[in-house]
C-alpha cells in the first residue's frame, strides 16, 4: 500500500433501498444508471469541480451539488435528460475512497 490518495476507478456501494428501486427500473433504465456509474467511478473528481468539470460526460449528463452552501455534501448526477438521477456521496477516505448511491429516480 502506498502513501498516495487513491485514484480512479472508485469503490461505489448503494444503499439498500437505493439498490431495490434500481433493481426495480426497467431493463433500458438500469443500463442507463449503470452507464452512470461507470461514469462516475471513473472521474478524476467524482464531484466534478471546477468550470465545465463535467464537459466530458455524456450530453444527456450532468452534476450539480444538492445544496450549493455544501460542497462536501451530497450531489446529484441527472441521466436521461433530466427523466433519472443518482443521489450519491463521496466518501474520501485514504485508504478506501468510495462513492455511495443514496437515491436513485427515473420518471
Amino acid at each position: 500500500m502506498t502513501d498516495d490518495f487513491m485514484g480512479p476507478p472508485w469503490q461505489m456501494d448503494w444503499r439498500l433501498d437505493a439498490l431495490a428501486c434500481r433493481d426495480a427500473l426497467p431493463e433500458h433504465v438500469r443500463k442507463m444508471v449503470d452507464e452512470a456509474r461507470a461514469e462516475l467511478v471513473t472521474a478524476k473528481d467524482p464531484y466534478f469541480r471546477g468550470i465545465d468539470a463535467d464537459g466530458d460526460l455524456p450530453e444527456s449528463m450532468y452534476v450539480q451539488p444538492v445544496r450549493s452552501t455544501d460542497p462536501k455534501g451530497p450531489y446529484i448526477l441527472y441521466f436521461d435528460n433530466h427523466r433519472g438521477w443518482l443521489v450519491y456521496t463521496f466518501d474520501r477516505r485514504p485508504e478506501d475512497p468510495q462513492i455511495v448511491v443514496v437515491e436513485v429516480f427515473w420518471q
